[in-house]
């Protein structure tokens, strides 16, 4: 009569009246895609349900807890709701399984109150008068459950749809809008808090990420390296995939080392990363460039620094963190779960050849002038450095 399902609900895609249809179908893709192997062995289905996707076993009870934390991660998902499912809908056959869900659920309360959506507009019966009648059966129960509409210890939750669902709480999902449902982005991803945030917040906003790192050996360790590939693989929890470009850049970073007054060298470096990074973007059909800056962190990240290398991009440069503090960064670090990482001890080329006293004012016409001084080398070098780069699918 009843068994054990997950109820999943998402948030944004409802209001996107002409592309909801594409959103849908996006996030049933993912959700399918993450329990593939439960699905082909005939242990689960996972279906639309009226506003609703619906993950259970043709089998009987779903099992949640090997099931949520597989799906629990994907973009534009908001809640998941562990219901029971039953093909009863006339009010006098409800009670009775309301009744028994929440003599299961309400050993510590005290009140309730009862939540009904009903999504079938030609229910004999208003939301309201649902909650009424399943409200007094509880009541008039040996539960000894005190009705409080305000503040009730538990709420027990009705929809009907093509079939009633009862649940009482919900798992919050990571909302946002369907990966990949808002074109690609390349991300400058490097070993340290702010790029994989960015990364994240980009991904959210359903822009498909691919990452780029520049690595300096022998400056820097491939323990480096291995650390932006852990950033990449914990990033991959969210977009389920994740590919990282490595580039050789040590080439790059002792042309301009000799060519480059040091104050200038720190603008003129994140320039040649963005010009290759742009290069990646044209060949992944990608439509930006995504970066961790926050204004005023540190010198190249000033407003005047920013605007000096802007010119660099052939795309736009998305910068989600520009005007967070580094705390808040750190945060949302701890939250995704990318600030164990980020903090081992391995630098990463950016922070190599910084001069004592960056310029933290540049100006943009002098920069460009310098970089055309030296552009055709510099070129070459790029090129070939992009040309060598590793790919990594994690």
């Amino acid at each position: 009569m009843t068994k054990k399902v997950l109820l999943v609900k998402y948030g944004e895609i409802a209001l996107r009246k002409g592309n909801r249809a594409y959103f849908e179908h996006q996030l049933l893709d993912a959700i399918r895609h993450n329990v593939r192997d439960e699905i082909q062995a005939g242990n689960i289905k996972v279906l639309r349900e009226q506003g609703r996707f619906l993950v259970e076993s043709p089998n009987g009870d779903i099992d949640i807890d090997q099931i949520l934390p597989r799906i629990r991660h994907i973009f534009g998902l908001t809640n998941f709701c562990a219901a029971i499912k039953t093909s009863v809908t006339d009010i006098s056959e409800l009670k009775p399984v309301a009744l028994e869900f929440m003599r299961d659920h309400c050993k510590q309360s005290k009140t309730f109150k009862v939540e009904t959506k009903r999504s079938d507009k030609k229910y004999p019966l208003l939301s309201g008068e649902v909650s009424a009648e399943i409200g007094a059966e509880i009541f008039d129960s040996d539960l000894g459950l005190a009705v409080d509409l305000h503040n009730p210890d538990i709420i027990l939750r009705v929809e009907l749809r093509n079939y009633t669902y009862f649940y009482i709480d919900s798992i919050i999902g990571e909302g946002g809008l369907p990966y990949g449902t808002n074109g690609k982005g390349v991300l400058l991803l490097s070993g340290g808090f702010d790029s994989p945030v960015a990364g994240y917040l980009s991904a959210r906003r359903g822009v498909e990420v691919v990452g780029i790192y520049f690595h300096s050996p022998p400056f820097v360790s491939e323990r480096a390296a291995d650390k932006v590939k852990d950033l990449a693989k914990e990033l991959s929890k969210y977009t389920g995939k994740f590919k990282l470009c490595i580039v050789p850049f040590t080439d790059v970073q002792l042309f301009l080392k000799d060519r480059v007054h040091p104050e200038k060298l720190t603008i003129l470096l994140k320039r040649a990363m963005l010009h290759i990074a742009s290069r990646l973007a044209v060949q992944e059909n990608a439509q930006c460039l995504i970066t961790g800056d926050s204004i005023g962190q540190v010198a190249s990240q000033t407003t005047h620094s920013l605007a000096a290398v802007n010119s660099a991009a052939q795309q736009t440069i998305l910068r989600p963190l520009s005007i967070w503090d580094k705390q808040a960064i750190i945060d949302m670090a701890k939250q995704i779960g990318t600030y164990p990482i980020s903090i081992l001890p391995y630098d990463d080329c950016c922070t190599l050849f910084v001069a004592k006293h960056p310029e933290n004012k540049p100006n943009t016409k002098v920069i460009e002038k310098i970089e055309v001084q030296i552009f055709t080398e510099l070129d070459q070098l790029m090129t070939t450095a992009l040309q060598q780069a590793s790919y990594f699918n994690l």
